[in-house]
């Protein structure tokens, strides 16, 4: 955004928005992620800390930071016994956050250890203004020394999504989210309207991996979810982490010893393939029984439980109900070993996407321009 751009834009938001923050023992980072909050080109009307559990000298940071900023909000809980994590913080914090913005308003959602640059807020709610419910952004890991490997292994992983992705993207185009665009369901950075999230009923309660549990929940209501290719969040790559089941863990336990499996998202090159053929074919046979009956043969699924799953309010839920039933669409693990070579085909099915799907192909192109 211009500066122009950017001052323009600021007079024309006029719902409130609010960002929310779990916070455990952050006192080494909070200072530093508020600082960046503060310099927000698009000030939020409220920052809602909620710290969970802690028990070093991060409430004593916080009071002194709300002392300083009224904006910051700060509430203090000791979550008990099984809910004492990540999750629960989380459901929370964006329970609170809603209550602050109020029906018409917009929550945002990072965590104590990101530095958002200046114009976070402001790239969030544009996308927003130009019709998302929903915005995803990518978050950069810091690398810290000696984990040249890891990252390697990150760096592979990213790539064989993003081909995965692109190829979703000519196949099942989402007019909400075209090309190009990034695959990530962080916590360090989702935007979300008060109204969406009321309508998928909040967070889901869940220990962990609450991002993407959050996403899937909106699939379920046909939410509008941008993953924003410039919304990227800078967070610290630390190995000794606050949230059981977190990313630090999974680097952790990477870092010590490299996985024999890729991410759980991610899954052979053929099945993602076959995946996307079926949504689309889905999305066209929703009011015709008889192509719906001769996708469930393909995808060995009887006609009552075709039907009945094509009776769900929504194409998130109906697509939902036919990748539980399916056993065509069992997803499956991609080997480390395998990751090359499933690199390759995902080359192959793209580039077989782009001569299938060529208006497709020239509109993402235009859009990467």
């Amino acid at each position: 955004m211009s500066l122009q751009d950017q001052a323009r834009f600021r007079d024309s938001v006029d719902r409130k928005v609010v960002i929310a923050i779990p916070v455990k023992n952050e006192e080494a980072r909070l200072n530093t992620c508020l600082a960046s909050l503060a310099r927000q080109i698009i000030a939020p009307d409220h920052i809602f800390l909620l710290l969970n559990n802690c028990t070093d000298r991060t409430a004593e940071i916080a009071r002194a930071a709300a002392a300083r900023a009224p904006r910051i909000v700060i509430s203090e809980v000791e979550l008990p016994g099984p809910l004492a994590n990540a999750g629960e913080a989380r459901r929370l914090a964006l329970a609170a956050a809603a209550t602050l913005a109020g029906p018409d308003g917009i929550i945002i959602t990072t965590d104590a250890d990101c530095q958002p640059d200046d114009d976070w807020t402001a790239k969030n709610l544009r996308e927003i203004a130009q019709g998302a419910n929903v915005v995803c952004g990518a978050a950069r890991i810091i690398a810290e020394p000696g984990h040249a490997g890891l990252h390697f292994d990150l760096a592979r992983e990213a790539l064989y999504a993003a081909l995965l992705d692109e190829i979703a993207s000519l196949v099942d185009p989402d007019p909400a989210d075209p090309w190009p665009r990034h695959q990530q369901h962080s916590g360090a950075s989702i935007a979300m309207t008060s109204a969406i999230l009321h309508a998928a009923g909040g967070a889901p309660r869940v220990p962990h991996g609450e991002d993407r549990a959050l996403i899937e929940r909106f699939r379920l209501v046909d939410a509008r979810i941008r993953h924003a290719p410039d919304i990227e969040v800078p967070v610290s790559g630390r190995l000794n982490g606050r949230a059981k089941g977190g990313m630090a863990e999974s680097l952790s336990r990477r870092a010590r010893q490299p996985d024999e499996e890729t991410d759980a998202a991610l899954e052979p090159a053929v099945d993602a393939y076959r995946r996307v053929l079926a949504r689309a074919r889905l999305r066209g046979v929703r009011n015709n029984m008889d192509a719906a009956e001769s996708l469930g043969r393909d995808l060995l699924i009887g006609p009552h439980a075709m039907a009945a799953a094509l009776q769900a309010e929504t194409f998130g839920a109906a697509w939902a109900a036919v990748e539980r039933l399916s056993p065509v669409l069992h997803r499956r693990r991609v080997k480390f070993v395998s990751l090359a070579r499933e690199t390759r085909q995902a080359m192959a099915l793209l580039a077989q996407a782009a001569r299938d799907c060529p208006a497709a192909w020239m509109e993402s192109l235009t859009h990467a321009e």
